[in-house]
């Protein structure tokens, strides 16, 4: 090995070469060629790093050192320099000590070459530029935990991005703002809607929760505790099973999936409906494939907007323009600057979750119209509770036919889980054969879609 060349390295097993890291550095102190060069290397460094590598790194340090340097027929073991230092003693001091013209020139040795008979570490202040240079691009001293690399991570001492360090910062950015979330672990008693069990240690048996009563639950009408919606739910599990058994263009599309689609079209009265495994990814899914699709579209959101429409805008990665919230003379300001023949996307909701007020959907719809717009309407929060049939605030004032995609969810008001939009047969065809959010993912398990049409159907 090329560290047997050196006396202090030569002594130490390959073994612990390989896993010495940075330790390492403490037999570099020891050596007469490392110590004065890696003294001179580092000496203007700010903190005291330790002295470490990596074997191949200290390998092409050590080559770069010794290859100029005298070698005597002492064994390994024994300085190789200790004999000619000895011999040559009164010559190398003579020649240190020297003033002369003629002795200052004999001082000089020739590029990377140490003078015979004299030990580098008396020789060290004459080793040229080049090779403390050599020493300086090959030995980088490891940077201490805590630090952080130009890239804004933390390092450990080993010099490793420690993940797990900057995650624990970002958590603790949460909970020094007071946004960080603790979760209230609960089990719901459909017997005695809305009570439930509450749990500070949800490791305990499930009879132990302390008895509380949740007024917070989006379950607005109760429905997932519905005898009828149990019982079909129940008669699912038993002739089909739990899951889907893949995604929609495999195996996974069910004969359930199929009539619950029918049947949240037929509530907001529309050609086709899809559905999906939330409305977050229904919002996610539809704007960012619709808006994709269409060359040069440009998509108008409301700024009190959900952040699954926000998300999905964001995923479109075409033009967008954010208007004042609820403010339609702002909305046809920014329409007015764009062709009436550029594809544009207006996007807004009918009821806010965050402020509560209804969007002015029939003044909206007008001017979209007027600038050759589509409008894309989420109605999580209606549907179930506006509208003779429950199809939302669009039902409620006789404008579902001025919305060219409505998006509603599952959960809340009908008490179950997923989500759908719903719009012309060709326009939820696209969705359905381009979209991501829709095609490479597990489809709902039918249990679900029976439990959301029967919900559907009672609330009719």
């Amino acid at each position: 090995m090329i560290t047997s060349k050196c006396p202090f390295l030569g002594r130490v097993s390959s073994t612990f070469l390989q896993k010495a890291g940075g330790s390492i550095g403490v037999y570099g102190q020891n050596c007469p060629v490392m110590s004065r060069l890696l003294h001179t290397t580092v000496n203007t460094a700010t903190k005291p790093y330790p002295i470490g590598s990596s074997p191949q790194t200290l390998e092409r340090l050590y080559v770069s050192i010794h290859a100029g340097l005298p070698r005597s027929s002492t064994t390994l073991g024994h300085c190789p320099f200790h004999s000619l230092m000895t011999r040559n003693l009164m010559t190398s001091t003579a020649l240190l000590t020297s003033n002369s013209d003629s002795n200052s020139q004999k001082a000089q040795p020739k590029e990377g070459i140490i003078p015979q008979g004299n030990c580098p570490f008396r020789w060290s202040d004459l080793i040229t530029n080049t090779v403390k240079e050599k020493v300086k691009g090959t030995f980088v001293p490891p940077t201490l935990k805590g630090e952080t690399t130009d890239y804004g991570v933390p390092l450990t001492e080993e010099g490793k991005i420690d993940y797990d360090h900057f995650f624990a910062e970002k958590i603790q950015a949460k909970k020094d703002d007071n946004t960080y979330r603790n979760f209230r672990v609960l089990a719901r008693n459909a017997q005695q809607f809305p009570t439930a069990k509450h749990f500070q240690d949800p490791t305990v048996p499930v009879e132990e929760g302390r008895d509380i009563t949740v007024w917070c639950s989006n379950d607005y009408m109760g429905m997932s505790k519905h005898p009828e919606v149990i019982k079909a739910t129940v008669d699912a599990i038993q002739n089909h099973g739990i899951g889907a058994g893949g995604t929609r263009n495999i195996s996974g599309t069910s004969y359930y999936h199929c009539a619950l689609e029918r049947e949240v079209a037929d509530l907001h009265q529309k050609e086709a409906g899809l559905i999906f495994s939330s409305c977050y990814v229904a919002n996610d899914a539809t704007l960012s494939t619709v808006a994709g699709m269409l060359p040069k579209c440009v998509i108008f959101s409301d700024a009190g907007n959900h952040a699954s429409m926000i998300a999905g805008i964001r995923h479109s990665n075409v033009k967008k323009e954010i208007f004042r919230h609820n403010d339609t003379a702002h909305l046809e300001e920014l329409l007015r600057k764009y062709d009436p023949r550029q594809p544009k996307l207006v996007a807004f909701e009918s009821v806010y979750s965050m402020t509560g007020d209804i969007g002015p959907i029939k003044e909206i719809c007008q001017v979209s119209r007027k600038y050759n717009a589509l409008t894309f309407i989420d109605e999580v929060h209606a549907v179930g509770l506006y509208g003779e049939n429950g199809a939302g605030v669009a039902e409620r004032d006789g404008l579902m036919d001025q919305c060219d995609i409505i998006t509603g969810t599952l959960g809340k008001a009908f008490g179950v889980a997923g989500g759908y939009i719903v719009g012309s047969s060709p326009l939820v065809d696209m969705v359905r054969s381009y979209a991501a959010g829709f095609i490479f993912t597990t489809s709902m398990p039918p249990l679900l879609a029976v439990a959301a049409r029967k919900s559907i159907q009672i609330l009719r």
